[in-house]
């Protein structure tokens, strides 16, 4: 330690002024002089490990300084004082706290200090102590001692290197010897072979006798090792082996294909985009590139190390060691958060850029690339939301297959706990964006371009087919051409509909869309459904005769043009609930909102949105709930998380209902409740609104002003009046109109006029209770007296029967499998609707509403037509079955359709929840996905077994070519799931090893064989397969092990509960997603007549041949050439 310091005045100056307002301790203390039995108070302040001490607290230069490097302090005892003074003197100095500070510098005296109270005088001992370093001082000679000790060994582990060199050398010598030595025997042993040839010449049993002896001993010894690696091979820890190298091959070439994606979005998006953005004009500013491709390049030149690490790992194979890997990934997999973050706005902004055209041309370019494959940006922004949970599912099958024992157990599971950590996270954003992606996915559908899509408040809703039928003047229905349009398909339509918007276009032969000229974009804010024919009416009387009850009508009241009706007509009567349903609970949210809106803007100022900011709940995160950043379709902020009651609190809030929230509810709803507790609370809502409904929902009842009214107006009592009017007499409503806005109610702005007997002064709760009364024609008559109208009691009973109807109908018409599997929640259903029927104050149109319901309540299937797997096995019991060779390739791929579909729509889609299918008693918790995959793979076997029934070359090859020609018919018909049950089974091992029969099959269809396994092939998520599927009409039959994927994927990722125990929503949202469109494609059913002979064949189960017996036949056919 050095003696001597070189003092800075100024420095030191410095560090006193911070020493007094920043010092570790400060306060008063009595410092002895040099004099003895002088103590001088002085206030002293400490700053890092300098101690300076002041005349006074107001001092500003400090009187001395002392360094306490190296220095200790220890407890005093109080000095003697000679003389004795007053005994309360005495006293009062023996209470004092004596403390020394002795410094380690030879000659400086210690110095003595004291305080007035024990805890003081520990807190100044104990800072000066830290201030000392001493600590420090001591673990440095510690580590000194140790670095001799490490000195000392390396000295001897040298020494012994040098012993170990000399024993080396020793022995080299030793081998040389003895080489010298069996050379010098080995030329004695070839002066004696003379002699010892002679000897086996003359004894040549001998010689034979040893040959055979030598040949037993070394068959025995390759029998021993043979049957020693046959064990092995057939063990289960080599059995696990193997799954984990596979798996980790599979991770290999995963990743490959991910970073080649990578390097699409950075190399043919990012850079020519940021070299746009620098050009004379812009299409886009480098403000908006940063904004979309946030991270993109950090995140490939991450993968391109992490890749490069997995290729020098296989090139140890079969030594396969990743942990290090993952441990190198898992820090700077940080960066994700940040991508995660951004993801929803990078989305929005691309959305917003789209809209110039110049950048949108630009774009197009980029993406007519070939590398992209037809795929979109934002295709390419999504992909790395779905790698940590691809990693989570690699690890989690990794670890199934690797030993507790082995060396890298520990490090794996500590890889996947991090990056289950890091999954919760991007579930919940990746929830938020699928909306977005979704809309843009079918922007890029539409030829034309559609730009409300481009509004990131659009809320995807469904799509599916249905039949435009022409109509006439007066909206009459034209019945003559019907026939026509069901075999031409003149009137098929794609329809989408969307929170704001219902859309209707046509499909060109090559899958894209084009909107109509004429009503291709109905804004549903000047929609009316009317979901039957009024029975009133001759023509409607007819068509619904002719249509089968399947059409519906959207009047359409555009402001700056003719009204118009369109008549759509429904695959079957549980798609047109669907729709109708859909549509009307749309239009409730939208006209309902644009009230409100009106209301509170025109009279009492105040906007929707800040109307939902008065209510904290509704978009504040509290204990039993949190909110996303995103806005569903009634502009309320989306719940990520929250318990049951605050869900069950949103189903019944009387003052919005958003659909896409309803939808994701009554799919999921399963997962975190029951059936008895969802319909306990529509009931108490019904019976006692006041207690039921939530204080803050019932406050918007009561926020009556002075200074806020509502003008209403309200249409003519007088029928006759609204009949004589053509235009009135074709757009008219139906009394089975949907629950909506009445039309004879209007919101409009009151401009200067005075109001009179037909306004009616209420609150905006009453304009809201009005508009969702879902009244009939003309006034009703609940709403004639001004005095009842705004009665509040009766605005909040008839707003909750309006929401309990609403419930309940979308309950009923879209999850009717609830009622059938659970009698008592049926019976539970059918009391509380006959209760609401013999509500006296009920209005026309609910008597007509909960009448529907119960009427769709009640029947027993009635119109369930469709077939069922167990119908078609007994009607196969026909006297002769056809055989291969006599059917032809349409019939056979036109019933394996009918067949998978039949499969494939007798899932319930409860059955997706939980992973049940992966669980140990599967069978019983999904036995419909257990039956669809056992059928998967009885179609499977039944083709591998007919081809390999032929035992001659050519049959096989003719047989190949059929079943080829069977899967492209099914690719035809949409059948995706058969293409891949033929394919798979031409793939199998037992037949594709055949050459001699592949030689014998046609190029044309081995490129056919080609182009269908790219279709369905598995790379990226099954991309091109989802891309067919999006271009394609229903009825479509896809691979369902595409969304068990991705339901896995929700379900490993993040668990359906917090820690808190509040109900994970934004995975149920991503859940209902992916159970919609399933059930899309499970509701269009195919129109093929059921051939009893051709499935009896293809339902045949002795014409299977198992796994093991196929190989042996195929080895029989093709023997394996010797090696």
């Amino acid at each position: 330690m050095q003696k001597s310091v070189r003092y800075n005045e100024g420095h030191a100056l410095y560090l006193a002024f911070l020493a007094r307002k920043e010092g570790t301790k400060r306060g008063f203390l009595s410092k002895k002089a040099t004099e003895a039995s002088r103590w001088h108070e002085k206030w002293f302040a400490l700053y890092q490990n300098v101690l300076f001490y002041f005349e006074g607290e107001q001092s500003c230069r400090p009187a001395g300084m002392y360094l306490l490097e190296g220095c200790s302090c220890e407890r005093a005892l109080a000095p003697p004082r000679a003389g004795a003074g007053p005994g309360g003197a005495r006293d009062a100095l023996d209470k004092q706290y004596y403390f020394t500070v002795l410094f380690g510098h030879e000659g400086q005296k210690p110095l003595e200090l004291r305080c007035e109270e024990e805890q003081d005088g520990k807190e100044w001992m104990e800072a000066i102590h830290q201030a000392s370093y001493a600590d420090i001082l001591i673990e440095r000679e510690v580590l000194m001692q140790k670095y001799i000790h490490l000195v000392q060994i390396v000295e001897t582990e040298k020494i012994a290197a040098n012993q170990l060199r000399h024993q080396l050398e020793d022995q080299d010598t030793e081998i040389e010897r003895l080489k010298s030595e069996i050379i010098a025997l080995n030329k004695t042993k070839e002066r004696m072979r003379p002699y010892q040839s002679n000897q086996e010449d003359e004894d040549p049993d001998i010689k034979k006798i040893k040959k055979v002896q030598s040949f037993m001993r070394g068959w025995l010894c390759r029998r021993k090792w043979k049957t020693i690696v046959q064990d092995y091979i057939c063990s289960p820890h080599a059995e696990s082996m193997r799954k984990r190298n596979q798996i980790v091959f599979t991770m290999v070439e995963a990743e490959s294909e991910y970073v080649h994606q990578l390097y699409i979005l950075v190399n043919g998006f990012l850079r020519p985009l940021r070299m746009a953005a620098s050009s004379k004009k812009p299409p886009i500013s480098h403000d908006d590139v940063s904004s979309i491709f946030l991270n993109s390049e950090t995140i490939m030149f991450l993968h391109e190390i992490f890749h490069q690490g997995l290729k020098a790992r296989i090139a140890n194979w079969p030594t396969l060691i990743l942990a290090d890997l993952f441990d190198i990934l898992l820090p700077m997999l940080n960066i994700y958060q940040e991508f995660v973050r951004n993801h929803q706005y990078s989305l929005q902004v691309l959305a917003n850029c789209k809209q110039n055209r110049d950048f949108d041309k630009l774009l197009k370019q980029y993406e007519a690339n070939p590398a992209c494959e037809g795929r979109m940006l934002e295709t390419f922004l999504t992909y790395p939301m779905f790698q940590i949970p691809r990693y989570i599912i690699t690890l989690h099958e990794l670890l199934a297959h690797t030993p507790h024992e082995h060396v890298e157990r520990k490090s794996l599971e500590f890889a996947k706990s991090k990056l289950e950590e890091l999954s919760r996270v991007m579930h919940d954003e990746v929830s938020d964006t699928e909306n977005i992606r979704k809309n843009l996915a079918i922007e890029r559908m539409i030829v034309e371009g559609c730009d409300i899509l481009l509004d990131t408040s659009q809320t995807f809703i469904r799509q599916g087919s249905l039949i435009q039928v022409p109509s006439v003047e007066r909206g009459k229905l034209s019945k003559v051409r019907l026939g026509s349009l069901s075999l031409k398909k003149e009137g098929e339509r794609q329809c989408f509909l969307f929170t704001k918007h219902f859309l209707i276009c046509t499909r060109s032969s090559g899958g894209k869309l084009h909107l109509l000229k004429t009503g291709g974009v109905l804004s549903l804010i000047e929609c009316t459904l009317v979901e039957e024919p009024d029975t009133s009416d001759d023509d409607s009387k007819g068509s619904g005769q002719v249509f089968g009850h399947l059409d519906f009508k959207i009047v359409v009241e555009p402001p700056d043009a003719a009204p118009f009706t369109v008549v759509l007509l429904a695959p079957s009567r549980q798609e047109k609930a669907a729709w109708t349903s859909d549509i009307s609970q749309c239009v409730d949210n939208i006209r309902c909102n644009g009230l409100m809106t009106i209301v509170f803007e025109e009279n009492s100022k105040v906007s929707v949105p800040h109307m939902i900011k008065s209510d904290a709940r509704l978009h504040k995160d509290d204990t039993d709930i949190c909110f996303s950043k995103t806005l569903n379709s009634c502009k309320v902020p989306q719940i990520r998380y929250a318990s049951v009651e605050r869900l069950l609190e949103r189903l019944t809030d009387l003052r919005f209902l958003s659909i896409d929230f309803l939808n994701t509810f009554l799919h999921t709803y399963r997962i975190f409740t029951t059936a008895a507790v969802v319909l306990g609370k529509l009931s108490d809502i019904y019976k006692r609104p006041f207690t039921s409904i939530p204080v803050r929902s019932l406050e918007l009842f009561f926020a009556t002003s002075q200074n806020s009214r509502a003008v209403l107006e309200s249409a003519p009592v007088d029928r006759a009046g609204v009949e004589s009017s053509p235009a009135a007499d074709a757009t008219e409503p139906s009394p089975c109109r949907s629950p909506s806005t009445p039309r004879h109610l209007r919101y409009r702005q009151p401009v200067g006029q005075t109001a009179d007997n037909s306004h009616c002064s209420v609150s905006p709760a009453s304009a809201f209770a009005i508009a969702t009364a879902a009244a009939g024609h003309g006034s009703p008559p609940g709403f004639n007296n001004t005095e009842r109208t705004c009665d509040k009691e009766f605005i909040i009973r008839r707003t909750a029967t309006n929401r309990v109807l609403n419930v309940l109908r979308h309950w009923v018409s879209k999850h009717a499998q609830d009622f059938e599997l659970n009698n008592e929640l049926k019976m539970n259903v059918l009391n509380l609707l006959e209760e609401v029927l013999r509500d006296p104050d009920l209005l026309p149109q609910e008597r007509k509403a909960t009448a529907n319901i119960l009427r769709a309540l009640s029947q027993d299937d009635q119109d369930d037509i469709h077939l069922k797997l167990e119908d078609v096995i007994q009607l196969t019991d026909c006297p002769k079955a056809e055989c291969f060779e006599t059917l032809s390739a349409m019939e056979l791929a036109e019933q394996i359709t009918l067949l998978d579909h039949i499969v494939f729509r007798s899932i319930p889609y409860e059955e997706f929840l939980g992973q049940g299918w992966m669980k140990l008693d599967k069978n019983e918790r999904t036995p419909y996905i257990m039956k669809t995959s056992q059928h998967f793979n009885d179609m499977s076997n039944l083709v591998a077994s007919q081809i390999m029934n032929y035992a001659d070359v050519s049959s096989r090859a003719n047989a190949i070519e059929k079943w080829v020609a069977v899967a492209d018919i099914c690719r035809c018909l949409h059948n995706y799931n058969g293409v891949l049950e033929i394919t798979s089974a031409l793939n199998r091992s037992a037949i594709y090893r055949l050459k001699k029969t592949w030689a014998k099959v046609s190029k044309q269809t081995k490129a056919l064989m080609d182009k269908l396994q790219k279709t369905i092939s598995s790379e990226g998520r099954f991309k091109n397969l989802r891309e067919t599927l999006k271009n394609c009409n229903p009825p479509a039959v896809p691979y369902l092990g595409m969304y068990l994927t991705d339901l896995a994927f929700i379900e490993e990722g993040t668990p359906n509960f917090t820690e808190e125990g509040l109900v994970n929503f934004s995975k149920m949202r991503m859940i209902s997603h992916i159970i919609r469109e399933i059930r899309q494609f499970q509701q269009t059913s195919y129109r093929i007549d059921h051939q009893p002979k051709v499935t009896q064949y293809l339902l045949d189960k002795a014409l299977i041949i198992d796994e093991d017996t196929l190989y042996e036949l195929s080895l029989k056919i093709e023997p394996r050439l010797p090696a």
